[in-house]
């Protein structure tokens, strides 16, 4: 990508996303999703993440963190690109996240693909059909 990393990153992103859009969860995630207007000039989807310290300390945090980073730009093809997202963690993800560092795949994403999933964000892949 050329482009900066697209992130939300000031508070008054995360704020605008929490008042004005909306939100589905889980057990294991919660997901804010607001659609930004045409003419704001964003590029596509923008993340932003919070992971508290009940989730674990710095480590598990940023493990956390980083699976749903990279789960995000798995899913991001399926995802609508005029959305910014503020997925939260709960607790239980850092048992996720310990299981897929010992050698179990995809925890994280199908989480992840979940909640998006059941917020009807995610545009099911043609490949994808019931045979």
């Amino acid at each position: 990508m050329t482009r900066k990393r697209a992130r939300l990153s000031r508070s008054s992103e995360f704020q605008r996303v929490y008042r004005q859009g909306k939100s589905a969860a889980s057990r294991f995630l919660v997901v804010y999703y607001f659609e930004h207007p045409p003419a704001a000039g964003a590029e596509g989807p923008r993340l932003g993440l919070s992971v508290s310290k009940k989730v674990g300390g710095a480590v598990v945090r940023n493990r956390v963190k980083r699976l749903l980073r990279e789960s995000f730009h798995e899913l991001l093809p399926a995802l609508s690109q005029r959305h910014d997202y503020v997925v939260i963690a709960r607790p239980s993800l850092a048992d996720l996240a310990d299981r897929q560092a010992k050698g179990e795949r995809g925890l994280v994403r199908d989480a992840l693909g979940e909640v998006l999933a059941q917020a009807g964000l995610l545009r099911q892949a043609e490949s994808e059909a019931p045979a």
